[in-house]
């Protein structure tokens, strides 16, 4: 499936996404890790919806404006981009950092969104159990730490030593540390609003993810009126990579409904 690039202003915020396929709008919001690696699930998912795969900014070819300080304003940012965009009964699906701005836009504004799928999603604290802190850990290991399968974990390690991929590594890491760095990936307020996400809310998590544990899905679940969780067996945080075609059978079974 094709996919071209286009850039919209927000504000003064050139946000450069990419688009492609045909049907509902879907609006996919990636981890920390940008888009340097595309995901197949996009091609996949671009076969019955509108895909629009965005940078955050910060990230990719999308610029961070000094006025942009947090996760809050980029929820903001992303509701007046569907809006610019003319885009109504939008079905968003976040990964990581992007389910966090996934449930802060939700929050926020339900009136051109359709559905949240969150897939290993950062945005709160469970008391008890600690997630890992990707800003102390080495690149190579975290890569490995981001896998179930241990041999695409090395892949991922070794793609990760190499000159190429650590400068876009760091871009990326300075951007996750713009809004995510204190407290780390969450947001103390977050919680006490999650009553408020009254679209319909899938939650898609790695029965093996060590970076953000499966404790996490089940406190989303419990929090989220009306959530419908699905565990992908033999997946750590990357499911929709490591899993792919499970997880896109996972959210169009969802979607479908």
């Amino acid at each position: 499936m094709e996919f071209v690039r286009h850039t919209v202003e927000i504000n003064g915020c050139k946000l450069g996404f990419a688009r492609g396929g045909k049907g509902a709008p879907l609006v996919y919001l990636h981890g920390t890790d940008g888009l340097s690696e595309w995901p197949v699930l996009l091609d996949t998912l671009a076969q019955g919806f509108d895909v629009i795969a965005p940078d955050h900014p910060g990230f990719g070819g999308s610029e961070a404006p000094a006025w942009l300080d947090d996760v809050s304003d980029l929820a903001y940012c992303y509701l007046d981009a569907i809006e610019a965009l003319g885009l109504s009964g939008v079905h968003i699906v976040g990964q990581s950092l992007g389910g966090w701005i996934g449930l802060e836009m939700a929050v926020r504004s339900r009136e051109r969104l359709r559905s949240l799928t969150l897939i290993s999603a950062a945005g709160i604290h469970v008391k008890g159990v600690t997630k890992a802190d990707i800003f102390i850990i080495d690149p190579e290991e975290l890569a490995r730490l981001a896998y179930a399968d241990a041999k695409l974990g090395e892949d991922a390690a070794a793609r990760a030593s190499t000159d190429k991929y650590q400068d876009i590594a760091i871009l990326n890491r300075i951007a996750s540390a713009r809004f995510g760095w204190q407290p780390r990936f969450f947001n103390p307020r977050l919680e006490r609003w999650l009553h408020r996400v009254k679209i319909p809310t899938h939650i898609i998590w790695g029965d093996g993810d060590r970076i953000i544990p499966p404790a996490y899905a089940e406190a989303f679940h419990r929090l989220i009126p009306g959530s419908t969780l699905t565990m992908i067996p033999n997946a750590g945080h990357l499911p929709h990579v490591e899993r792919a075609e499970a997880v896109a059978q996972a959210i169009a079974s969802f979607l479908r409904n």
